[in-house]
């Protein structure tokens, strides 16, 4: 068995209304936090709509202790006002190239993120070239930003190349990256050699073995300049069996379960707390947490497909095995174990 503090969950989409309802549990089960994804449609741009968005999740999860913590989408719109209006209620902003404008957003933007001491994160892909190189062609415009504001910290999203792991280490602080759990169980490879796998298709998507390989050396590093996000994205099968599919992979429903597997074949799992449970913490300035979960090794089989509203959605590893099973979470009665 495994005991580790309550872990937390820095990326996680939860979608809204009866797809909420449908798919919140499987966060409030195994994290203490988790931030939440403001794209929406249409996204959460203003305070008004974090405080009624942070609403309805509570309602959904119905998890005594367990916290959304909210994002706002930053846009060409977005105003000096509205985020000097949100800062209480948030803890970062989410910018897409593709979606809020050319990258980098307005210098007086940037500089008000700086002096609020909002996190920027950053779905860190170009707008151009082969889409396998589009995270590595982005990294090229990063570092003038990162330079120019030193007191803005900025979190690279979901990274998915070893040049991404390159540039994070070699960073200032404040210059941090989430990794997913699929990012490390999966390449390019297994989502296209033989037949196409839209289950396994996402944004940014899957790289080479050796890229894979760099992730997991990272996460299982011990450095906290990396931590958990799941990056889980639900959609329903409908639309990712779809000639035009969505990306995104849903893994809340074993998500720290799989990064167990993934930290155990590294022979590193001692160093699974505190990418999971403590250096995000750090980051984003929030306190340890005051409960502990438990995982064994016990088998467990994921189901072929889950409610998602109105219709269904196929889990990460449908019909196969997941070998570590959570347990509930319990007091952690005051102990704080080194990473």
């Amino acid at each position: 068995m495994l005991t580790l503090l309550r872990p937390d969950d820095f990326h996680v989409h939860l979608r809204d209304g009866v797809e909420l309802q449908a798919v919140a549990r499987y966060s409030a089960e195994r994290f203490g936090r988790v931030l939440v994804m403001p794209n929406l449609e249409p996204p959460i741009r203003t305070a008004a709509q974090v405080i009624a968005y942070r609403e309805r999740i509570i309602k959904a999860a119905a998890a005594p202790g367990f916290e959304p913590l909210m994002t706002i989408m930053l846009t060409e719109d977005t105003t000096q006002d509205q985020l000097r209006e949100a800062r209480e209620h948030i803890h970062g902003v989410k910018y897409y190239p593709d979606k809020s404008g050319p990258f980098p957003p307005r210098r007086t933007v940037l500089a008000t993120l700086e002096e609020l001491d909002i996190p920027l994160l950053l779905h860190a892909e170009a707008t151009y070239g082969d889409i396998f190189s589009r995270e590595a062609l982005f990294i090229d415009l990063l570092g003038e930003v990162v330079d120019r504001y030193p007191k803005l910290r900025v979190v690279l999203e979901h990274i998915s190349t070893a040049e991404a792991v390159d540039f994070v280490l070699q960073a200032r602080e404040g210059v941090a990256a989430t990794i997913t759990a699929h990012h490390l169980m999966w390449n390019r490879g297994d989502m296209l050699a033989g037949a196409l796998r839209p289950h396994l298709y996402c944004a940014p998507v899957l790289k080479t073995e050796t890229d894979r390989l760099a992730l997991l050396r990272a996460a299982t590093s011990g450095n906290h300049k990396f931590f958990l996000g799941t990056y889980s994205a639900p959609h329903s099968r409908t639309d990712k069996e779809s000639p035009c599919c969505p990306a995104g992979i849903f893994t809340a429903h074993a998500a720290i379960e799989l990064y167990a597997e993934k930290f155990a074949d590294a022979q590193a799992l001692h160093r699974l707390e505190g990418f999971a449970s403590r250096f995000g913490c750090a980051f984003y300035k929030l306190p340890l947490p005051t409960q502990t979960i438990t995982l064994q090794q016990k088998p467990w089989r994921v189901p072929l497909e889950l409610p998602f509203g109105a219709g269904k959605l196929r889990p990460a590893l449908a019909g196969q095995l997941v070998h570590w099973r959570i347990r509930q979470p319990e007091a952690c009665r005051g102990i704080r174990r080194e990473p």
